[in-house]
């Protein structure tokens, strides 16, 4: 039987989200644009999902701009405020931010904006006086995520979204792993801008929301239609926003259960890994974490082997290195911490999801030691 220990990739649908789901994918089919009785009814299924995801992290209906998911809600974001600005800014950027933040801002960097890294220490967290250096160039942009994705790390959003607004700038916080997992407050963080994403919190692909601070002024993105109140071009996906609304109104009222029951786990599963596999390392373990996230590395053991080994084992975990053109590149975010090359590579996430029960963790850990083993038997441990 498969485990599935990959939470923060990607969740199951919610049979509850499926059943909500259904009407829409259907009988109920009309084009929430239309001024008929069909798309009325499909405009009331999406007014009602932007209140539930509004009401998940403490936002305005108003605020809530549905798109495709958190990679197209921080392009949004990213580009849709540098638009605004006839010459080039500065924008700055946590050296720990998800590919889909880094990728618009080096995209930003070729038309002559100055990209600023904000760097972080061995912990993952965002150094203090890099920090200070950063808002005494002025950026026009500051982007912060709420929670890493690789090592759990969660961050001090409103603190530094303080000092940025002091600064003059627009500040985007990438939610879409915080959401569901810890409480999230739009207004309390102080940001201008969050992206939020359905799937990782048992709603379905495809959907996800950008908050938008009313005094935020931002060019669309997608353009030709008046979706959105002309913020978010295209034919809604009622079905999918229906889907998010229900996961998200689901994720708010299971919140504490589902975070008491992961930290439980985490801890179970840390405090067996560091007992019984020596020399194994936990990234980020003394900062403040998403309680489902465990990012580990044991010296000398290549990621991506392990990784197939636990596979093939039936056991579904992650990767901190990515794969691309046939070389195995590290981890950006242990990178930016300082870990050495060779152990960056050879780490793993784990991350939990409310499915998980304390025999997975168990039998998670009785199975890596298990691969461990026969990999060194088989010479197989170290990196390439």
């Amino acid at each position: 039987m498969s485990l599935y220990l990959d939470y923060n990739a990607t969740t199951p649908l919610d049979p509850q989200v499926r059943q909500a789901m259904e009407p829409y994918l259907g009988g109920v089919f009309g084009n929430a644009s239309s001024g008929h009785g069909f798309g009325r009814a499909a405009r009331a299924a999406v007014d009602a999902a932007r209140e539930q995801v509004a009401a998940l992290v403490k936002a305005h209906p108003s605020q809530v701009v549905f798109c495709s998911g958190g990679t197209e809600a921080n392009n949004f974001a990213v580009k849709g405020v540098a638009a605004r600005h006839e010459e080039a800014g500065v924008l700055a950027v946590s050296a720990v931010e998800h590919a889909s933040v880094r990728a618009p801002a080096a995209s930003l960097a070729k038309r002559g904006w100055r990209v600023l890294d904000m760097t972080v220490d061995g912990q993952g967290r965002i150094d203090a006086e890099a920090w200070k250096q950063v808002l005494a160039q002025r950026p026009q942009l500051v982007a912060m995520m709420m929670a890493n994705n690789e090592t759990g790390a969660v961050y001090d959003v409103a603190a530094m979204a303080q000092a940025a607004r002091a600064a003059g700038a627009i500040v985007l916080t990438d939610a879409v792993q915080a959401a569901g997992k810890i409480a999230v407050d739009f207004t309390a963080s102080g940001a201008h801008l969050m992206s939020l994403s359905s799937h990782k919190i048992y709603g379905p692909k495809g959907a996800g929301a950008l908050i938008i601070d009313k005094a935020v002024d931002m060019e669309p993105l997608l353009s030709g239609g008046g979706q959105e109140k002309g913020r978010r071009a295209g034919t809604e996906n009622v079905a999918a926003i229906v889907g998010f609304g229900r996961a998200a109104e689901l994720a708010g009222a299971e919140l504490a259960q589902r975070h008491e029951q992961s930290l439980a786990l985490r801890d179970h599963l840390e405090g067996r890994l560091l007992a019984e596999i020596a020399r194994l390392e936990i990234f980020a373990a003394k900062a403040g974490r998403l309680p489902n996230t465990t990012f580990l590395a044991v010296p000398g053991v290549d990621g991506a082997t392990l990784l197939m080994s636990l596979d093939q084992a039936g056991m579904a975990v992650s990767s901190g290195s990515a794969c691309g053109t046939g070389e195995v590149e590290p981890s950006h975010v242990l990178q930016a911490m300082g870990v050495e090359r060779e152990l960056a590579r050879g780490a793993i996430r784990v991350s939990l999801g409310k499915e998980t029960r304390r025999e997975d963790v168990d039998r998670f850990v009785d199975g890596l030691k298990e691969q461990l083993r026969i990999l060194q038997r088989f010479g197989s441990l170290a990196c390439a």
